[in-house]
């Protein structure tokens, strides 16, 4: 077998904590003091959204906040919270979050320059954030800054295979499945099969402009309901 040609890579700056605006959402960096008492208020009483976390569900609001505060100064990751600063919410009557208050978190990690590939993982989606344009969008906005901004070839999302909601909202944000690894790791006592997705520095032009299409306000009604999903915006 050859081996193939050198192609003039160059290793990556990795991901800073750093704050991204976006015209349903905001991203700024996790921060334990700031955030916990939003955060606290969108979880609260919901603890199956801890059910494929690697940590949670937490009793408290002092034992979030000290969560919080680790994720906050965790070493090769990087969190931010995900602030909406408005309410649309596609296919459904039920109210968004807050405007300008925490409901939610995702993380860069697995971070490696070298190879220019991250992951984008940690993701926590309270309920009212979920299915929201603010939820889509903080995901363009994360992976517009890993490619069109940092340079890099790989962008990786991986979840316990047994959860189906992660598998479907890779595939809608226009992550290619890849295959499963087989107890690849245990969390929280228990045997993981991992389901691995990855989305391409080669396939981000199509992916941005799909993205684009769908969070084009004329894209919604008057009731915030999208006219065309973004599976349908990729294919135009």
């Amino acid at each position: 077998m050859s081996t193939p040609p050198a192609f003039g890579w160059k290793p990556v700056p990795p991901p800073a904590a750093i704050t991204l605006r976006g015209r349903t959402v905001t991203l700024e960096p996790l921060d334990a003091e700031r955030h916990t008492a939003a955060l606290w208020q969108a979880v609260r009483g919901h603890d199956d959204l801890w059910t494929w976390m690697g940590d949670g569900p937490y009793a408290t609001e002092a034992a979030l906040r000290q969560a919080l505060a680790e994720k906050q100064s965790a070493k090769g990751a990087v969190f931010l919270a995900i602030l909406p600063t408005a309410s649309n919410q596609p296919g459904t009557s039920q109210p968004g979050p807050a405007s300008g208050q925490a409901a939610g978190y995702a993380s860069y990690m697995r971070i490696e320059p070298a190879h220019g590939v991250v992951e984008v993982g940690n993701i926590l989606l309270s309920p009212a954030l979920q299915r929201t344009t603010a939820a889509t969008e903080a995901m363009f906005l994360m992976a517009g800054h890993i490619f069109d901004h940092l340079g890099y070839r790989r962008y990786e999302w991986k979840c316990n295979a047994g959860n189906g909601p992660s598998r479907r909202a890779a595939l809608r944000l226009g992550f290619t499945f890849e295959g499963i690894f087989r107890q690849h790791m245990v969390i929280k006592g228990r045997s993981r099969d991992t389901a691995w997705f990855a989305m391409l520095d080669s396939d981000w032009p199509a992916r941005k402009r799909a993205f684009e299409a769908w969070l084009d306000p004329e894209n919604f009604d008057a009731e915030g309901r999208q006219r065309q999903s973004l599976a349908a915006a990729g294919r135009e």
